[in-house]
């Protein structure tokens, strides 16, 4: 990497983590329509990712199906996301069957799929940043999301440098070692606690959400890895100056958010 490419990797990289704090400082509707901007975006890197396989971003009415069902969606969760949230994602798939069945046969049962499983895996997963903060003390409960998620990042990349031996997915990730995932997860357990010092909280509690919101991190980060191989493509999009898409960006949080949101719902 020349330095041209270097300091444009850190310079919007400082501008996204400068994004990312302000959103989840101020909350509310700041945080709400930045998440879908970001949902509506991701979206349609995946479905572009997929496409060599179902053409799914290519057929108009799955998209644009996929895409009014994140803004149908946002708008439920809105209204209150423990009484709209479910039955917006069924509505949502009852309106992709609606979709399959008056155009078949120029829509396959494959681009269903796709659409439906890009609506789940993006959108989705990426309100729950949005309903994490507008929990009770979610403006202290947010930031567990990025501890999980950077802090097992970067102590699992320390960890597998000094110790990795064992490797974890050779074929998938060939960097990533065993040894830097249990530096990744105890890092990750840690920076909970000091946060949770911090802020007066849990300290054992919130370094036991940390840790398993670590481990899914990981998943999710290998789970956008294999999509990625798969599709044989390096970077979800070049949305993002030196760091790709925003799926490239957000492939490991998007896993994190759902578990620190129903760990704290059902038992903080």
């Amino acid at each position: 990497m020349n330095d041209s490419m270097l300091s444009t990797r850190v310079i919007s990289g400082i501008v996204l983590v400068a994004i990312a704090l302000i959103a989840l400082l101020l909350g509310g509707d700041v945080l709400y329509f930045l998440m879908l901007f970001v949902s509506l975006n991701g979206l349609y890197e995946v479905y572009s990712a997929l496409k060599s396989d179902t053409d799914a971003a290519g057929t108009p009415i799955m998209a644009y199906c996929g895409y009014l069902s994140t803004v149908f969606y946002y708008v439920c969760i809105r209204q209150n996301a423990d009484k709209y949230g479910l039955l917006a994602m069924i509505v949502v798939l009852l309106a992709c069957l609606c979709a399959y069945v008056f155009a078949y046969p120029r829509i396959t049962i494959a681009e269903v799929v796709v659409s439906y499983f890009g609506f789940a895996y993006v959108p989705v997963m990426l309100s729950f940043f949005y309903l994490t903060r507008m929990l009770p003390k979610g403006n202290v409960y947010v930031w567990l999301i990025l501890a999980s998620s950077w802090g097992c990042d970067t102590c699992a990349y320390f960890a597998g440098q000094k110790f990795g031996e064992h490797h974890m997915t050779p074929q998938l990730s060939p960097k990533k070692t065993w040894e830097g995932a249990a530096g990744g997860l105890i890092g990750a357990g840690i920076l909970g606690m000091i946060l949770s010092l911090l802020t007066g909280g849990k300290v054992m509690f919130t370094g036991l959400i940390c840790i398993l919101g670590a481990a899914a991190s990981m998943i999710g980060d290998l789970a956008a890895s294999a999509i990625k191989r798969n599709q044989g493509i390096k970077d979800f999009s070049d949305l993002i100056p030196g760091h790709g898409g925003i799926m490239d960006r957000m492939d490991s949080m998007i896993f994190v958010a759902p578990i620190i949101y129903f760990f704290v719902k059902l038992f903080a």
